[in-house]
Order: structure tokens, then C-alpha cells, then sequence
């Protein structure tokens, strides 16, 4: 019998990509998965959990994002200034309005594992919030999502 190694993928061995997704084509939590499993780059065969081999993923149409539900009043979205008695909240409806890209944001940041390599996988995600984006000359891969 052959003694079979484990593969362990090595910094240097990293390739990263860049994916384009558009989130007006699926539900919030779908396109969140989607963008989750390419920041982390568990779809890969090389796939190695204390190595981040995660891709770029840029997402367009961010403030098409669907919603099910009743979510587009009763999701309360909560911040915090630092100081005393400084919680704010805002729906998603109004999130929607200001700042769309951080409904996305939120979703994904849930969906990452919480360790040391998070801040570094979130750093490698771009929302758009039209169907144009800024990284043409990487010539991202479109991704559909189901």
C-alpha cells in the first residue's frame, strides 16, 4: 500500500483571479455564498484553510440586490459611534439609499470565517453600485449565480 501525502498548499504557490458577479441576478444570501466561497477560494482543489488562496471578486448592481420576505423593512442593520449611548440602526431600506454596498458588505463579512485571515479576504472584494466597474484590464470571469 502506497502511503498517500496530504497536499498543503504553500504561500508562494497562490494564484489569484478575478471574478465578476452581478447581484441583481439572485437573492441576497445566494450571491453572498457565492462571493464568500471565491474570497475564500474553497472552491479550488488546492484549497488549504490556513493559507488564503481566495480570488478578487467584483460585484455589479449592488443596489439591485433582491430581497425575499418582509426583510425590506424588518432587517435592521446597527452601528455603534464608540461612545455611550451611540447605537444607530437603519433598515435595509434605508441602508439601500445611502450606502447599498455595504448591504453586500454585511452579508459577505457573515459569511467569512472570523480569523486571522478575514480582514485580508474582505480586502479582496469590490462592490459597484451601477453595472459598470473600475477593473476592466484584469479581465474578470463572469460568474453566474443560481
Amino acid at each position: 500500500m502506497v502511503n498517500a501525502k496530504t497536499y498543503t498548499q504553500k504561500p508562494s504557490e497562490v494564484t489569484r483571479e478575478w471574478f465578476v458577479i452581478d447581484a441583481a441576478t439572485a437573492p441576497l444570501g445566494r450571491v453572498a455564498t457565492e462571493i464568500a466561497k471565491y474570497l475564500i477560494g474553497k472552491y479550488k482543489p488546492t484549497y488549504t484553510p490556513h493559507i488564503d488562496a481566495g480570488d478578487y471578486v467584483i460585484v455589479i448592481n449592488a443596489e439591485k440586490v433582491p430581497v425575499t420576505g418582509n426583510k425590506e423593512e424588518g432587517k435592521v442593520y446597527y452601528r455603534h459611534s464608540g461612545f455611550p449611548g451611540g447605537i444607530k440602526d437603519a433598515t435595509l431600506k434605508e441602508v439601500r439609499e445611502k450606502a447599498p454596498e455595504r448591504i453586500i458588505e454585511a452579508a459577505v463579512k457573515g459569511m467569512i470565517p472570523r480569523n486571522k485571515l478575514a480582514a485580508d479576504r474582505l480586502s479582496r472584494l469590490r462592490i459597484f453600485v451601477g453595472a459598470e466597474h473600475a477593473h476592466a484590464a484584469q479581465n474578470p470571469k463572469k460568474v453566474e449565480v443560481k
